[in-house]
C-alpha cells in the first residue's frame, strides 16, 4: 500500500505519514515489556500537497485533541497486540478524521410550529392562567 485513500477523493502518499513504534502502556505481561507493539504514527496536514486547503481549514476548526493547532495530527494505537494491527488501526483513525473533515454539514432548515401545536400552547396557557385566577382571595358574600 503505497497511498492512503478517503473517501475516494483524496489519496495521501505513505510517506508523508510517519509511524514509530512504541512500547505499549499498562498490564499485558511479558509481551508488553519485550516488544514495541504499539504505533505512533504523526501526520502534518497543512505541510501535505495531498489535501485541498478547505479541508486544512476544516481539520483546524474540528475540536480534536488529536490536532495540534499548527496542523499536526497525532494518534497513538496500541489496541491490539501485534504491531501490523495496531499500524492499520492508527492509518483507520486517521482516514476516519480526515472523511470527518471532507464531510460537508447539513443545512438547517427552520421550521415553525403548525396551526395545532400554537392552540394547543393557547389552551395550556388560558387553563394556567384561569388556575392561578381561581388562587385569588375569598370574599364572604
Amino acid at each position: 500500500m503505497d497511498t492512503l485513500d478517503i473517501a475516494g477523493r483524496i489519496s495521501i502518499p505513505v510517506t508523508e505519514i510517519r509511524m514509530t513504534a512504541i512500547r505499549s502502556q499498562g498490564a499485558g505481561g511479558q509481551n508488553v515489556n519485550k516488544l514495541a507493539t504499539a504505533i505512533h504514527l504523526r501526520f502534518d496536514a497543512q505541510a501535505s500537497a495531498a489535501i485541498p486547503d478547505a479541508v486544512k481549514l476544516k481539520l483546524l476548526e474540528l475540536s480534536d485533541q488529536r490536532i495540534s493547532d499548527d496542523g499536526v495530527i497525532v494518534i497513538k494505537s496500541q489496541a491490539h497486540r501485534s504491531q501490523e494491527r495496531n499500524r492499520q488501526a492508527a492509518l483507520a483513525r486517521l482516514a476516519e478524521l480526515l472523511a470527518k473533515a471532507l464531510r460537508e454539514p447539513k443545512r438547517r432548515i427552520k421550521t415553525k410550529p403548525g396551526k395545532r401545536a400554537k392552540q394547543k400552547r393557547l389552551d395550556t396557557k388560558n387553563r394556567r392562567a384561569s388556575v392561578k385566577r381561581m388562587r385569588g382571595r375569598v370574599t364572604d358574600d
